[in-house]
């Protein structure tokens, strides 16, 4: 149990709420310098204080940078939406990786969108049927002979369960 608590620990804490608030201002400008920042942006912060954020974000592989002169030009090296398709990508694979069994997780997410809002559970079930589709148009082949091994009592189980879960209208 502590090492899922360590994961998520971990993954929350990525990033502080200076280096997070420099990111946004970097995303909003494209690109900048630490004088630009502290000048236009970032008036309260030291000049230090900005340059050592936007290395340590630098270094993180968040950012990339060119030489300008004397100085450092800083850029977003990915754009908000896919910093945080990574991180939820990152955190959601630890999630499954922690748990023994991967239908606790799946259960949990499934619960989370039902109290979140029903149309994310339609929003589910079509992205798992378009998966499903996609895979099944590269897969057919492995998935003929995945059957053929099954024995007679688990596919019965199989065909039980999908019975089940199409009673109560899970895909």
């Amino acid at each position: 149990m502590n090492r899922i608590f360590h994961l998520f620990r971990n993954s929350a804490r990525q990033l502080g709420p200076l280096e997070q608030r420099l990111l946004d201002a970097l995303w909003a400008r494209r690109s900048t310098t630490v004088r630009e920042l502290v000048e236009q942006v970032c008036q309260d912060l030291a000049y230090t204080t900005v340059m050592t954020t936007l290395d340590r974000l630098y270094k993180k592989g968040l950012l990339t940078r060119s030489q300008e002169g004397r100085a450092f030009r800083y850029a977003p090296r990915f754009s908000r939406e896919e910093l945080h398709r990574q991180a939820a990508s990152h955190a959601f694979r630890q999630l499954l990786d922690s748990s023994p069994a991967s239908s606790l997780p799946l259960s949990l997410l499934v619960e989370i969108l039902g109290e979140r809002d029903a149309q994310l559970l339609d929003d589910l079930r079509k992205l798992v049927e378009d998966k499903r589709r996609e895979l099944g148009q590269r897969d057919v082949g492995q998935l003929d002979l995945g059957q053929r091994h099954l024995g007679q009592r688990d596919m019965s189980q199989r065909d039980a369960l999908r019975r089940e879960a199409r009673r109560k209208g899970t895909p």
